[in-house]
This record gives C-alpha cells, sequence and structure tokens, in this order.
C-alpha cells in the first residue's frame, strides 16, 4: 500500500484508541480526514478540535464518497451500512492492521505484543525515546499521562506500535524489534483454542528481522525462532535483563536495572504496581538494544506519568486512594489487586469490576472470581457487550456463583454511586475495558467531597 498517494481518508469507527492514532497520523500529513463512530466521547471531541470532520449517525449522505482510502475497525459490525457502502463502491477499504503493516514495512518497527502490559510497555518505550531525543513515532493503544495524545510523530524513521492480537491483526507487521510479554489465553472468539492463539503468537514472532525481547519463562519459548532473543523479568536473575534491590515507598519504586548479572545502574518509577516494574524492565531492554544513554534513559523514566487507565491514580491521599484501571483479564485483574494490595496493606480495598463481552464472561468466569477473591469488597457491574449480542446464561451472575468473597454485590451504575456514597472506602479500584469510566468522574467527586 502506498500511502504517499492518498489525499483523503474516512475511517469507520474513529474513535477507538488505536483507529484515532491512525486519523492522527494521516491528519498530520495534512492528508483530509473524516470518519463515523457510534458515540461522542473525549477522545473523538479532541479529534473534532484537531479539525477531524466526525458524525455519530449511521448515514450514508454523511460519508466521503470521494475517499481514496477506507480505513475500518474489525469491531464495526460487518452489516453496518457504510462499510457495506463503501465495500461495494470503487474505493480501497482496508482494516486498520492493513496501514500498520504498511509502516511496519517502511520504519523501524518496535512491536508489543502480548496478553497483558503492552500499551504500557509501548507508551514507555515511545516516551523514552522521546525525552532522550532519540525519537520516535508512537501508535499507542492508550493515552499517554505526560502528552495527552495517543499519537505522536518524529523525523526518526522509528515506529513504536502497540501489537494487537485481536482479528489476528499482529500478524501482518514486521517488526525490527518486537516485545511478547504473555501469550495466555484470550479472545477464544477469534481464536477457537489456546493452542492456536500461541500458535499465532509463534508465527508473529518468526516475522522479526532483528531481535526479540520476551519475558522470561514463557511456555514454548525454546520454540522462538529469531535472528536475536533476549529475556527479561521482574527479579529472576536466569533472564538477561532484570530488577534487584526494589524499594517501594509511597505507591513508588527505586530499584536496580541488571543485565546479565551486570548491574546498569539505579532507577526511580513513579507508576504503581510491581508488575510496572516488570513492563519497565521489558523497555529499558529495548533502549539498552537501540544503544541509548542509560543516564539520559534513567531521567526519561523518572519523569514517567504512566498511561491513562493503567494503574491511573485517579485520587491518592492520607484518607482515600483511587485507582482506575483498564484490566479485563482474570490475570491483569490478579495483578491490579495484588499491587493494590501490596502497596496498601493495612487498607481495605473495594473493588468496581465490568466485565467485557459475554463470551470472554463465559470462557474466563472461573478466574476472574478467583481473581477478584483477592480483595475486600466487590461489586459487579452487568456485562459491557461491545461488540456482542447476550449469550443464554451468561451474565456476571456465574461470575459471582463462582467467588468465595461474603461481600459481594451485583449493582448497575446508579445503585454503585449510591454504594460510593454511604461507604467507608479506603482503596477504590475500577476495572474493565467497557464503559466503566463514565463513572470515574462522579466517583472521583464523591470521594472528594467525602
Amino acid at each position: 500500500m502506498n500511502l504517499e498517494n492518498i489525499h483523503s481518508v474516512y475511517f469507520i469507527g474513529i474513535g477507538g484508541i488505536g483507529m484515532s492514532a491512525l486519523a492522527r497520523f494521516f491528519n498530520e500529513r495534512k492528508i483530509h480526514v473524516s470518519g463515523y463512530d457510534k458515540t461522542p466521547t473525549p477522545l473523538t471531541d479532541l479529534l473534532i478540535q484537531e479539525g477531524i470532520d466526525i458524525h455519530f449517525e449511521e448515514n450514508i449522505s454523511m460519508i466521503n464518497q470521494q475517499a481514496d482510502l477506507v480505513v475500518y475497525t474489525p469491531a464495526i459490525p460487518a452489516t453496518h451500512k457504510e462499510l457495506v457502502w463503501y465495500q461495494h463502491s470503487s474505493i480501497d477499504v482496508v482494516k486498520r492492521s492493513d496501514i500498520l503493516q504498511s509502516i511496519s514495512q517502511h520504519m523501524q518497527a518496535i512491536c508489543v505484543a502480548g496478553t497483558h502490559g503492552k500499551t504500557t510497555i509501548s507508551t514507555l518505550i515511545s516516551h523514552i525515546l522521546r525525552h532522550t531525543q532519540y525519537g520516535c513515532n508512537a501508535f499507542l493503544g492508550g493515552i499517554s499521562s505526560n502528552y495527552g495524545v495517543n499519537y505522536w510523530s518524529s523525523e526518526n524513521t522509528c515506529a513504536v506500535i502497540e501489537a494487537d492480537e485481536y482479528d489476528r491483526s499482529f500478524l501482518k507487521l514486521q517488526p525490527s524489534i518486537a516485545v511478547v510479554t504473555a501469550m495466555d489465553a484470550d479472545h477464544l472468539d477469534i481464536y477457537g483454542t489456546a493452542e492456536e492463539m500461541e500458535r499465532c503468537y509463534l508465527q508473529f514472532i518468526s516475522q522479526v528481522t532483528d531481535t526479540l525481547v520476551y519475558k522470561h519463562g514463557l511456555q514454548h519459548s525454546k520454540d522462538f525462532n529469531a535472528p536475536q532473543k533476549v529475556s527479561y523479568s521482574l527479579q529472576n536473575e536466569a533472564a538477561t535483563y532484570y530488577a534487584s534491590d526494589i524499594i517501594m515507598k509511597n505507591g513508588c519504586y527505586t530499584f536496580n536495572f541488571n543485565k546479565e548479572e551486570k548491574l546498569i545502574g539505579e532507577l526511580t518509577l513513579n507508576v504503581g504496581g510491581m508488575h510496572n516494574i516488570e513492563n519497565t524492565v521489558a523497555a529499558l531492554a529495548v533502549c539498552d538494544l537501540l544503544k541509548i544513554d542509560f543516564e539520559k534513559t534513567k531521567i526519561a523514566v523518572a519523569d514517567f506519568s504512566g498511561v491513562k487507565r493503567r494503574f491511573e491514580y485517579i485520587i491518592k491521599n492520607e484518607k482515600v486512594v483511587y485507582i482506575d484501571d483498564y484490566a479485563h483479564h482474570p490475570e491483569e485483574l490478579r495483578m491490579l489487586i495484588s499491587s493494590a494490595k501490596t502497596l496498601f496493606k493495612d487498607k481495605k480495598v473495594s473493588v468496581i469490576f465490568q466485565p467485557h463481552l459475554f463470551t470472554r464472561t463465559r470462557d474466563f468466569a472461573e478466574g476472574f472470581a478467583e481473581s477478584l477473591d483477592l480483595a475486600d469488597e466487590v461489586i459487579l457491574l452487568d456485562i459491557y457487550p461491545a461488540r456482542e449480542l447476550p449469550l443464554e446464561g451468561v451474565s456476571s451472575q456465574i461470575i459471582l456463583d463462582k467467588m468465595s468473597l461474603n461481600n459481594r454485590h451485583i449493582l448497575s451504575k446508579e445503585s454503585t454511586l449510591k454504594w460510593a456514597q454511604a461507604s467507608q472506602l479506603q482503596v477504590l479500584i475500577t476495572a474493565g475495558a467497557g464503559d466503566i469510566d463514565t463513572i470515574i468522574e462522579p466517583l472521583k467527586q464523591i470521594l472528594s467531597e467525602k
């Protein structure tokens, strides 16, 4: 695909986090960008402010019928009127992954894949490259707290890309350097089995042209086929890169960064969660491969504010802590709650969780129950369906029934706000990938007033 000959692009699902990054990519290049999304959001508001035309009605008369290219997200139904119209026209219609494929072919692509941690790692790598003036083009799956965006550009032909496994999208990428964080079963509505998902990860790894950075201990690591392989870990000295001498204080960390028994230096991370130290080690491994000066890297890491909705402190004071996170997989939820319990040992941890997708809830109900049982109190919201239709017998109740925790309830969002008003909360966590973010501000206001 030759992106140089494109003058006008139309996006179907432009408000998605990955789609909006590509919309900004084209818009910055003075290419006319317009698009559709189902509902207005703060992100679509920003895109409109940046000069992008967006409408929120599925209407053929409102589309750009003269576009050179149409980009759509797999989350859009196949019956969507605008998508169907374009598919029957002579205009090229491609998925988001096709654009990222072209970008990865024409730049030095650093692609971060894995069931967990890829947004934080890709954002931190991009932040370090920007902060140290190495430079990169960043295509992120979250909003950087430092810069308030999910995309930025650079004259350097380096691109940091979050490699999405949904819909097998990451198989189109051609990474120079790839990071693989985990291969836990997920998206079984797409892959069918955990074994098929693992096979696709092995295929992704085989497409790496330079170096693979993988989490130490991943299964099938003996089968990883890449020109060069290095591993990372939180503290396992058998890995190529690892952390040591971790000191935790006030939700922040200092630790040593090591490479093959050699101490590189000490760093400070001002983002909560032990898993984020491991994410930082992965990012540091990439920067070491790029030969970025460690002293500059150290300053950049200390300046890193994290990613919106990734262990994000909404409120943090002596009376109450409120953390919001995108966690929507049992393992992510386990790491989230465990980290909060470790950081705030003497405080009661209350979790509001919104399950995401009927199929994921059905497939991982037992795992969700085990992770949520780590909390002291749990409120379950109804399942956020996203692209799916309801499945008979699948609701938040099946998670609740498998939990052993006594203090657990299913509530509506409205009732959840009333519960928060009446409760003495110490550490509150909201978690989920749906529209649970709509109650963040109301909860923040309730807790601030109390």
